[in-house]
């Protein structure tokens, strides 16, 4: 893939009006999920993957990209007015944002907040041209031992990431993600398992009831839980920022885009991540940290494009090795799936008119968000004073069709009850449940290539451990549990406290 074919995706999708159409309403659906409190990213998505099922894949994935994109631009509005994050990547804008309301500069926050997340949006998707087909021509070089390290790896690094604290509970969440998978008929010589007599299970549990399920239910019963009451602060004014206002932070702006990019690269790290990185290296380098947390421009705008370019590095990994970056990109891939794109070294090699589409979707529902986001401020304001009661149940209904539209099939419905029982336990319990549905995704490849691989061997696993590439992923994946655990630890206390008798040291000598 190269630029030609990215600018042949973006002349085509120019001319396809239907399609321009589908991106303007994915990305006024995404702004306005994404403004809600208690409507993550990761829901929006999984509602509408369901609810595109049976649109062109084109199409679909148009409105999915853009609803990506505009639930993280979007979820700053209820951050800076009402001190509620529209989405958790939106928790470090509140600091500032919220401040500058009652300083009466909403307007500003929000102009300025647009202008940021565009701009870190779309040098995320340009590094997503830039490095999609140089990882996706070096990840031809994999093989079966190479892909199922690379399938345990991405559910072990989200474990760890997503639960620092405690990682041992994101690997039980992630492994209990790849158990689920098994249920059903295995796909090389069709045994059942874990069906006990339910021609139901046969097939499976089906991705989208399980998405909803996890993400879905938990976050309307938190929202309803909570009893929320949201109270405006300020009203809303001129919203286009001046041209001198953004280029006065332009190295925050690319500093941050950076650390988003690189973020979100990382399997199972997220924008949330992202943004409180990016907020905390604005501040540490910044000649007034004093005022962060009170109204600073400066943390505001980091934590803005940082969680936004974030969405760009999620997507790399997700098309070049099937991996998600982040939950959203885990329902993107699930919706790629499911409307027979199969991300991979194979879509860069063999289709790479797909992915230069998607760059180019990506790019216009950008500016598309951009637009909707600066003329359609006031109205969608209101919707932040709709009251929970009234919103949540509309969303619970919304849970319940896109589960059922899958296949028509009541069975679904009860999974995605289960599936949401088990998303409360585990949130009450502290587990996270991102690494669940990262591992239910990834369990096939990981399974299928273990099994295919101990197959070519007659049951030899010494080629999972002798080839370079699945050797340097197994080492790599042993440093990242020793890292995150007791003896990690301890080396990296030990590591510090010697770095710091060294600085010391250094600070005391004569010059």
């Amino acid at each position: 893939m190269d630029i030609i074919s990215i600018l042949l995706g973006m002349g085509k999708l120019l001319l396809d009006p239907v399609t321009i159409l589908f991106i303007f309403l994915g990305a006024q659906a995404g702004i306005i999920f994404g403004m809600m409190p208690g409507l993550t990213t990761t829901t929006a998505l999984s509602l509408l993957t369901g609810l595109t099922f049976s649109l062109a894949p084109d199409k679909a994935i148009a409105v999915i990209i853009s609803a990506y994109v505009g639930s993280v631009t979007g979820g700053s509005r209820s951050a800076i007015l009402i001190n509620i994050p529209g989405t958790p990547a939106q928790a470090a804008v509140c600091l500032d944002g919220y401040p500058l309301a009652l300083q009466g500069r909403a307007a500003q926050a929000i102009g300025l907040s647009v202008t940021a997340s565009t701009i870190g949006t779309l040098l995320g998707f340009i590094c997503l041209a830039i490095f999609t087909p140089i990882i996706g021509t070096a990840a031809l070089s994999f093989g079966t031992y190479e892909f199922f390290w690379l399938a345990v790896f991405g559910v072990v690094i989200a474990g760890s990431l997503c639960s620092p604290t405690d990682p041992i509970k994101g690997w039980i969440s992630g492994f209990l993600g790849l158990v689920l998978m098994t249920v059903g008929q295995d796909e090389i010589n069709a045994v059942e398992r874990y069906t006990f007599g339910w021609h139901q299970l046969l097939g499976g549990f089906a991705l989208i009831p399980v998405l909803i399920g996890a993400y879905g239910v938990p976050e309307v019963l938190d929202s309803v839980r909570k009893h929320q009451k949201p109270v405006m602060q300020t009203t809303v004014g001129r919203v286009v920022p001046r041209f001198r206002e953004v280029l006065r932070h332009k190295w925050i702006i690319l500093r941050s885009a950076a650390i988003g990019i690189v973020i979100g690269i990382i399997p199972g790290v997220g924008s949330d991540t992202a943004s409180w990185l990016s907020y905390f290296t604005a501040k540490k380098g910044s000649k007034t940290p004093e005022q962060f947390g009170h109204g600073s421009i400066e943390g505001f705008i980091a934590a803005e494009t940082g969680d936004n370019a974030c969405v760009g590095g999620d997507i790399i990994p997700t098309l070049t090795l099937a991996i998600p970056g982040s939950a959203p990109a885990a329902v993107l891939l699930a919706a790629m799936t499911i409307h027979n794109l199969r991300p991979g070294p194979l879509l860069v090699a063999e289709q790479p008119q797909v992915v230069g589409q998607i760059i180019a979707i990506s790019m216009v529902a950008t500016l598309a968000v951009f637009a909707l986001s600066l003329v359609l401020v006031r109205p969608m304001v209101k919707l932040l004073l709709i009251p929970r009661h009234i919103l949540m149940p509309s969303v619970f209904i919304i849970c319940v069709t896109g589960a059922y539209a899958l296949s028509g099939r009541i069975f679904d419905i009860y999974v995605m009850f289960a599936f949401g029982i088990v998303g409360v336990i585990l949130s009450q319990l502290e587990y996270p449940v991102a690494p669940l549905v990262l591992g239910f995704i990834l369990g096939p490849m990981a399974e299928d290539n273990l099994r295919r691989g101990l197959m070519i061997t007659a049951g030899d696993p010494s080629p999972f451990f002798r080839r370079p590439i699945s050797l340097a992923l197994f080492l790599m994946l042993v440093v990242s549990v020793l890292w995150s655990t007791a003896p990690g630890k301890w080396i990296g206390e030990k590591v510090s406290g010697g770095l710091g008798r060294i600085r010391t040291a250094y600070g005391k000598a004569p010059r």
